[in-house]
């Protein structure tokens, strides 16, 4: 919500301590036990698949159940305030 007010995209700043892993499905459920067994990874979750596409694109589904492709990036991204 902050994001939309400000007019940034979330999936294009700078957003340290987050982790997005690619694994095979037959090891998906060990791997977020193991994930959420560690304290920092208490809300791990799946939230997405790769999936055979001729496309060749990234697509992610809205909160509103649509749909919308990620562009690659357009410009360099915002400098990181450490």
């Amino acid at each position: 919500a902050a994001c939309e007010l400000l007019g940034l995209d979330p999936l294009y700043i700078a957003n340290e301590g987050k982790l997005v892993a690619f694994c095979p499905a037959a090891v998906v459920t060990e791997l977020l036990q193991v994930m959420r067994g560690h304290p920092l990874g208490h809300d791990a979750a799946i939230i997405g698949e790769v999936v055979v596409d001729q496309r060749a694109v990234v697509e992610i589904e809205t909160l509103m159940g649509g749909h919308r492709i990620v562009d690659w990036p357009t410009h360099a991204p915002l400098p990181r305030i450490c």
